[in-house]
């Protein structure tokens, strides 16, 4: 908490922002990606709040009024009235529709299908509330206060149950012309891997579900993904097939968008650690163009599970300077 903290301080203190990017506060709430979590920045004095708690079970309207009640709650321990809010942003596992406001669906929680998530928050805080997808803020976060600080082109690939990514370019979030931009995960990578000769998705093959699944067919049945990472015959041809593919999409992306960095999260990335992300980091250096003369950095993510919180804090202060 205290190096979030002096990461959050080290940016604010900039005060590129605009008028008001100095005076009130702003709430970070992530719905779902881990768990639900808030956090609460002071824009004067750059201090950092956070609560968290588990995401149970429950329709999407029991599941917002909790997670309205937890950032109420914030708000009363930190003493700070609803009307010193000048923002809200709301980060969710699932795709949205920025324009109107609205969820599109939840892959693995039904019943959210053009959920009005923005108006809803809109209703409880009477402040302005912006809603992106987790991918896209943690892109934001890991540019604006985490490993990409300082860089105005980046690459987020996020590994986890699903495949995801998002796109900061020129220091802000690109989402394209229907708000997809940067989902990696449903590039076609290949044909008939599983003998069916159908086109597969990246998501498919590198997802957690995707490596256990490939070990399972060579001949490693596991459901636990740290056995891929110490296994040294079949987990190490999952890991270095996974590697691989990784770092063809990343250098494909590399040649069409030109970032100055690559961050990488998610559960994969925490389980295969440092070593992982480093192969991946060599490949995607051996395969981009010659003409490409700098080392291209991939790294991995630093924010933890208060990523998604802390990119809908960094998404509603973009707004702020625009």
């Amino acid at each position: 908490m205290a190096a979030l903290q002096t990461l959050i301080q080290d940016r604010l203190a900039q005060n590129r922002w605009g008028m008001l990017g100095n005076q009130g506060y702003i709430l970070g709430v992530d719905l779902g990606s881990y768990g639900l979590r808030a956090a609460l920045v002071d824009l004067q004095h750059h201090t950092l709040h956070t609560t968290h708690a588990q995401l149970a079970s429950g329709s999407p309207d029991e599941l917002v009024a909790h997670a309205i009640t937890m950032a109420q709650d914030l708000l009363t321990t930190a003493e700070v009235a609803t009307d010193r809010l000048v923002r809200v942003g709301i980060g969710f596992s699932g795709p949205v529709d920025r324009r109107y406001g609205v969820v599109r669906l939840a892959p693995r929680m039904p019943g959210w299908e053009n959920f009005p998530l923005q108006d809803r928050f809109e209703q409880a805080f009477d402040a302005v509330t912006l809603i992106d997808n987790d991918a896209n803020l943690i892109a934001l976060a890991e540019a604006t206060f985490g490993a990409g600080a300082g860089h105005k082109h980046l690459f987020y690939m996020h590994l986890s149950s699903g495949v995801g990514g998002g796109l900061v370019l020129n220091g802000h979030l690109y989402h394209g012309a229907s708000s997809t931009a940067g989902e990696i995960g449903h590039a076609v990578v290949g044909h008939g891997w599983d003998g069916t000769g159908r086109p597969e998705m990246l998501e498919e093959l590198v997802s957690i579900s995707g490596m256990l699944n490939r070990a399972a067919h060579y001949g490693l049945a596991t459901t636990n993904l740290e056995t891929l990472f110490t296994d040294q015959s079949v987990g190490a041809k999952v890991v270095q097939e996974t590697i691989d593919l990784i770092a063809t999409r990343c250098a494909q992306t590399v040649a069409l968008i030109d970032p100055d960095m690559i961050v990488l999260g998610g559960i994969v990335v925490r389980i295969g650690g440092e070593a992982f992300v480093q192969a991946i980091s060599a490949k995607v250096n051996d395969f981009i163009a010659p003409q490409f003369v700098r080392p291209l950095p991939v790294v991995a993510s630093i924010l933890g599970p208060d990523s998604v919180s802390i990119g809908a804090i960094a998404t509603a202060l973009d707004s702020l300077s625009n």
